[in-house]
């Protein structure tokens, strides 16, 4: 298997984000298009954004829980985009990867593909200690996943799929302010708590390390 080409931009504007995912997954559809074989052409972004809300296909937008006034005061603002899932937040000190990637080519279905995604993100932040998890009826990596009272997200994942090519991804907390997640139900869950490898770990940590840890997971484990 090809090794993914990841492309890091430092903190980008999502809308423009997005549209370079659009690009690049077009770029390998016709790749495929033009073989007439699944395409080893694959993106990976590895990126920050501004404060931004984003909601899926069929999320709920009464998991919004702040008016668009507030939302302007507090800096951020909302999307409604074409993946799975319901409502997550992205912002800086929080590292989001987007792996544009043909699933025939990688013989995954697309729930290999998201099983690989937090198996990744769980051997990353063991390297920090900390034990993660999948939560059942829910995607994303967990702590204490098990245990009503404690369990709360790390790291969120929505994906969408089109002509068996992959867009967005993960959104992995590292120092990620948590403040924002207050004004929504996170993913949809209105008693979800959330987290950070911050928060857990009492101390700032540092991002190009996790990327780097998160890149060789990634490339080990697909």
């Amino acid at each position: 298997m090809a090794l993914f080409n990841f492309i890091e931009t430092g903190i980008i504007d999502y809308k423009k984000c997005w549209d370079q995912q659009e690009s690049f997954l077009e770029k390998v559809v016709q790749d495929r298009i033009l073989k007439g074989t699944p395409s080893e052409e694959n993106f990976f972004l590895l990126v920050e954004h501004p404060p931004v809300y984003t909601l899926g296909k069929s999320g709920d937008p009464g998991n919004m829980l702040i008016s668009a006034e507030f939302l302007e005061k507090i800096g951020a603002s909302l999307y409604q985009i074409n993946r799975g899932g319901d409502i997550t937040y992205h912002g800086p000190g929080q590292i989001v990867g987007y792996p544009i990637i043909d699933l025939e080519y990688y013989h995954l279905g697309i729930r290999d593909f998201i099983w690989k995604m937090e198996e990744a993100i769980i051997q990353t932040i063991a390297e920090f200690g900390l034990h993660g998890d999948r939560k059942q009826g829910a995607t994303g990596v967990w702590l204490d996943a098990d245990n009503v009272l404690q369990a709360r997200k790390i790291c969120a994942i929505g994906v969408r799929v089109s002509h068996y090519v992959t867009m967005h991804g993960f959104a992995l907390n590292v120092n990620t302010d948590l403040q924002y997640f207050r004004y929504i139900n996170p993913c949809g869950f209105a008693s979800a708590a959330v987290t950070s490898l911050q928060q857990e770990l009492g101390k700032t940590i540092d991002m190009n390390l996790v990327k780097s840890i998160l890149k060789e997971k990634f490339n080990q484990i697909y």
